[in-house]
């Protein structure tokens, strides 16, 4: 003595033909103030990056450039003539800078 009910296709189907909600959209304008503000924090952070990509010794006069086991300290306005191991390798003091060619002077 068990009740069957009949289950018919019919039943178990949704009654929207296309399945979405007609209404408006579920992030509404909440989320553009967002979108702004992450675009923002985004090109600013790209571009702090690129600085220090770009210049990544802004308060030197000098760059310093692996080579090998050690590092040679070559000035930004550097002879282009005289090669990299001409250079010294270690850093000028403080009352010392690098000439184009690769010799350490006093400041005056």
């Amino acid at each position: 003595m068990t009740d069957t009910k009949d289950a018919s296709p019919s039943d178990h189907t949704s009654t929207s033909s296309s399945g979405e909600d007609s209404g408006p959209d579920r992030m509404g304008s909440g989320g553009a103030p967002l979108r702004w503000v992450a675009l923002v924090l985004g090109i600013v952070l790209f571009g702090v990056l690129m600085r220090s990509v770009l210049y990544p010794y802004p308060n030197q006069s000098y760059a310093e450039i692996a080579h090998g086991d050690h590092t040679h300290y070559v000035p930004k306005d550097r002879n282009e003539t005289v090669p990299i191991s001409s250079f010294p390798t270690r850093e000028p003091g403080p009352n010392e800078q690098i000439t184009p060619d690769g010799d350490i002077i006093s400041e005056k």
